[in-house]
């Protein structure tokens, strides 16, 4: 990807050239590795918004490829802090539209703003894993989805997404400024808007949890190829 230096001298240009130029880069890059194939966009003519939108994990680039599918809804991102504190990753923060959280923590601050965000009319896209995934295919849930979706109280839209674990791989050192792209298709299949599951009198917390986070990761894996459901089989 572009080198750490040139992405420090992007960085500190003004705001309005930072998001010019990341965009001419991120274009250029796509268009030179990456075959963009987009199944099930009919799913998204009049649907409820503002939404959610859930998608599983493989690759830097997922937020970037998505951006383009999702272009006409253009919704904010709910991205961890650590992408914008690399240089190179934060290139592709300045392209699409994303609102901070800590993972694996009570970000209150974080929540209240993505919650706010939404009652202001904001759609927004969650990789509910919370993470990348190492093993290339479905990992287990966080519970942060559960969290905004009943807080919202928004109907959600799926996503199932292949490829850009090729496109962009995870370094194994964790290294992300030293992620390279390669030349591969990438499959994007959007699915049908459902509401979120609401709880039955006869289920307690753990059990409804446990019910509701199946139920919303098994409609992303019904639209990927068995091999990616992974623990959503």
């Amino acid at each position: 990807m572009i080198s750490t230096t040139m992405a420090k001298i992007i960085n500190i240009l003004p705001d309005k050239f930072v998001t010019y130029i990341s965009k001419k880069v991120v274009d250029k890059y796509l268009k030179k590795y990456a075959n963009i194939n987009i199944e099930g966009s009919e799913n998204l003519k009049g649907i409820k918004t503002p939404t959610i939108f859930i998608c599983n994990h493989l690759s830097n680039s997922d937020g970037l490829v998505l951006d383009k599918a999702l272009k006409e809804i253009d919704p904010t991102f709910v991205a961890g802090v650590k992408l914008s504190n690399s240089a190179v990753t934060s290139i592709g923060v300045n392209v699409i539209k994303t609102t901070n959280i800590k993972p694996n923590t009570a970000d209150k601050k974080g929540l209240k703003k993505i919650i706010k965000l939404v009652k202001q009319g904001e759609s927004l896209l969650i990789f509910p894993e919370g993470t990348r995934s190492r093993v290339g295919s479905l990992i287990e849930a966080k519970k942060g989805i559960l969290l905004i979706a009943r807080m919202t109280g928004t109907p959600i839209v799926p996503i199932g997404l292949y490829g850009t674990e090729k496109l962009l791989p995870i370094n194994k050192e964790g290294d992300m400024s030293a992620e390279t792209f390669n030349y591969t298709d990438v499959h994007i299949n959007i699915g049908k808007q459902f509401e979120f599951p609401k709880r039955a009198k006869e289920q307690d917390k753990k059990e409804y949890e446990d019910f509701a986070t199946k139920y919303i990761m098994k409609k992303i894996a019904e639209l990927l190829p068995e091999n990616y459901r992974g623990v959503y089989k």
